[in-house]
């Protein structure tokens, strides 16, 4: 997750909306794999439905993704499970999603629609 081309943030932010992840099991994927790239999300756009090798399909960002289906830079899916209040420091954003930690110290993707940034960091 740090590659130098992704959009980095690096700011604290607020939790105003409950966020449950409805994906239990992480999904990765290396620089230079190739995946099957499906469907567009409509509500998300940016992101592509992809299934690799294994048979095992999770959104990926479209920046991710070369035309030929190869993946040009490593990726993880694990979203997390964020509840109003928690506070939570980022560290790039992604069609608007941010890579977070939460307050148990797993990292993972929180939709920006969720989160507010604190006064501080403003």
């Amino acid at each position: 997750m740090g590659d130098s081309r992704l959009k980095q943030v690096r700011h604290h932010y607020q939790v105003i909306a409950d966020y449950d992840s409805p994906y239990t099991e992480p999904f990765f994927l290396k620089k230079g794999e190739t995946v099957q790239i499906g469907r567009r999300d409509d509500e998300w756009p940016g992101w592509v439905w992809c299934t690799n090798a294994a048979g095992e399909s999770r959104w990926v960002p479209e920046a991710y993704l070369g035309g030929d289906g190869r993946i040009l830079h490593d990726y993880e899916s694990t979203e997390l499970t964020v509840k109003v209040g928690d506070v939570v420091p980022a560290v790039h954003q992604e069609s608007g999603w941010l890579w977070c930690t939460n307050q148990s110290g797993q990292n993972g993707w929180v939709p920006l629609k969720v989160l507010q940034p604190l006064q501080s960091d403003r």
